[in-house]
């Protein structure tokens, strides 16, 4: 009998890459040189932000997607930051709402206006003071409007409700470095990869750990939820310091169900998921190549489908938002590439191949939308509930209907867990640590010379008191 290859039949076997012409890229951007691994992108349905290079404190651009081509040098920036900005997160329900975070230990909330901006923006809506070290990333909540989480350097993961611009709770439970934050569906459930080698899922209402792996044969690095199967998916090292994969049950990580190695290349993997599709995109930092798999709850678990090349190498990657894409051009899935040697945004499209100009409805399932299930007192109060959904079939155009209202918030401590977040907060940035070194030496000095003329004085007076004492009583 002759060997034969199995082919597994999928309707995601011939998806392919396709980039955008030249005209349709953003070019002339000072994408960050910042060697944190992180995206430094996010878009949305009307805007692109990016993370540039600044010369004191940090910034980034938001620019309006139909604005393609070069961007001018002078080009308007948010630049209320003192610190490089560390990570960027639209808000999923509110489009004009974007969250960042920096080296100067904040995390602000910024208020993008219609048509994008006109000048720099130093204001932000809100700023958010908590963490002592500087802040490596924001992720906002799957289903409730204003919660947000952000993980600092302080090994602590705060839960701010934005609606009182205070932090409501704080998980601390990580003794390293936080890498990366996944929710699962209905975001009741979270899980972290840390500095110190362990996998983590979290309830995050009460900080309770649930499950622990402790990865020392897959060193982990990024971790994604696979939609309600149930499942984790991390990117890490194995022992020979190849590239990895490894697929996890969220209610038993003991063992990963499965380890598969990639490559031998040294560059961080980034996982996508997409719950609708069932597909995973792998995607390495300085790569230049995007591999998709095929994700099922039977063995073998992962089932490799193709992979887009590119000789340009990418810094990051951000992803389009599913109501944002092109159902006509059945496109499942959208990047925009971060190519930082030309200073290219180039998106890249991922399309189903198919003959007809219908709606193609099996790979287009109802899908979430921008309306929250849930507001933060009701989440904070221990209900959960799923994300509500929406069809693709007439297209998305529907903005949001949603304002986001900035608390009044008066100058107080920020205690969390009983302890004062805020009290004795050191200083933010290494050029504020000398700042303020410089300043108490100077101060010291200061005070010592002060000191001095004070004792010059004192001998002077007791020099006075004890000439008087002997000088004979006058007549």
């Amino acid at each position: 009998m002759s060997w034969r290859p199995q082919y597994r039949s999928s309707k995601f076997r011939n998806v392919y890459g396709k980039v955008a012409n030249r005209e349709h890229c953003f070019d002339g951007i000072p994408i960050t040189k910042n060697v944190h691994d992180n995206h430094f992108c996010a878009v949305n349905t009307r805007f692109l932000a990016i993370v540039t290079e600044s010369a004191g404190g940090g910034s980034f651009l938001v620019i309006p997607l139909e604005q393609t081509g070069r961007i001018e040098p002078n080009y308007p920036k948010v630049c209320g930051h003192q610190g490089n900005v560390l990570d960027i997160k639209w808000n999923p329900f509110i489009d004009n709402i974007i969250a960042s975070c920096s080296e100067d230990t904040s995390v602000r909330i910024w208020e993008i206006p219609e048509g994008g901006l006109k000048r720099n923006m130093t204001e932000a809506l809100l700023e958010l003071h908590g963490h002592s070290r500087r802040v490596g990333l924001v992720e906002w909540h799957p289903t409730t409007n204003n919660i947000l989480f952000s993980a600092g350097y302080d090994y602590k993961v705060l839960i701010w409700n934005l609606d009182v611009g205070e932090p409501v709770k704080m998980i601390d439970c990580h003794t390293d470095v936080i890498l990366c934050m996944s929710f699962n569906t209905d975001g009741s459930l979270l899980t972290t990869t840390c500095k110190d080698k362990k996998l983590r899922v979290i309830e995050p209402r009460s900080g309770r750990v649930l499950q622990e792996a402790n990865c020392k044969n897959h060193r982990v690095n990024r971790v994604v939820f696979l939609g309600n199967m149930k499942r984790l998916l991390t990117t890490g090292v194995s022992r020979w310091n190849t590239r990895q994969i490894a697929l996890w049950d969220q209610e038993d990580l003991s063992m990963p169900l499965i380890e598969e190695e990639i490559d031998g290349l040294s560059g961080l993997l980034f996982p996508f998921y997409d719950a609708d599709t069932h597909m995973l995109y792998l995607a390495g930092k300085g790569d230049g190549n995007i591999r998709y798999y095929e994700i099922s709850t039977e063995k073998p678990y992962l089932s490799y489908l193709m992979e887009f090349r590119s000789p340009a190498p990418q810094k990051g990657l951000g992803v389009m938002p599913k109501h944002g894409l092109d159902v006509s051009a059945c496109e499942v899935f959208r990047f925009y590439k971060l190519v930082t040697l030309k200073g290219l945004i180039e998106p890249i499209s991922m399309i189903v191949p198919r003959r007809s100009d219908s709606y193609q409805e099996d790979i287009y399932p109802m899908t979430p939308g921008t309306e929250p299930a849930l507001t933060p007192d009701e989440w904070l109060g221990g209900i959960n509930r799923d994300p509500v959904l929406m069809s693709l079939k007439e297209g998305y155009k529907k903005s949001s209907k949603m304002v986001f209202k900035a608390p009044i918030k008066e100058k107080k401590s920020v205690v969390v867990n009983g302890i004062d977040l805020l009290e004795n907060v050191p200083p933010r940035t290494e050029n504020e640590l000398l700042r303020m070194f410089f300043r108490q030496q100077d101060e010291i000095r200061r005070l010592k010379e002060e000191l001095a003329q004070k004792d010059i004085r004192i001998r002077q007076l007791q020099l006075e008191l004890k000439n008087l004492r002997n000088s004979p009583k006058n007549c």
